[in-house]
């Protein structure tokens, strides 16, 4: 089991199932990949390995992307919110970063255009 540095661990907000949001952000472009959970372990290891390690609240356990589907995230930095209960992932991604298979979760279904521009 990899432990969280106790510094880290002291500033995270947790919410009551003890995880905090992860915001996947594709390293060059800028780009939203996906928001994940990460609990202590989860982030631990991120931050040891550099790969992209998330706990699934359905299953109740962590996965590592792509550890079945191939499509990896190599992370380049982590960042902690102001408030300490969000971290900004930038990650190179290989394949979709979505269980969908698209390159982005936020691929699907623009609710909104930005001005100017017409569909």
């Amino acid at each position: 089991m990899t432990v969280l540095d106790p510094a880290i661990a002291a500033r995270l907000k947790r919410d009551a199932s003890g995880l905090i949001a992860a915001v996947v952000q594709e390293r060059g472009t800028g780009r939203v990949l996906m928001v994940a959970w990460m609990d202590d372990e989860a982030l631990a290891r991120t931050l040891e390995t550099r790969e992209a390690t998330y706990y699934s609240r359905s299953r109740g356990q962590q996965w590592v992307k792509g550890a079945t589907s191939g499509h990896t995230q190599y992370v380049h930095s982590v960042r902690l919110d102001c408030d300490g209960d969000t971290v900004l992932v930038e990650v190179d991604q290989v394949g979709g970063a979505c269980h969908t298979g698209d390159h982005s979760c936020f691929d699907a279904d623009l609710l909104l255009l930005p001005e100017g521009q017409e569909d």
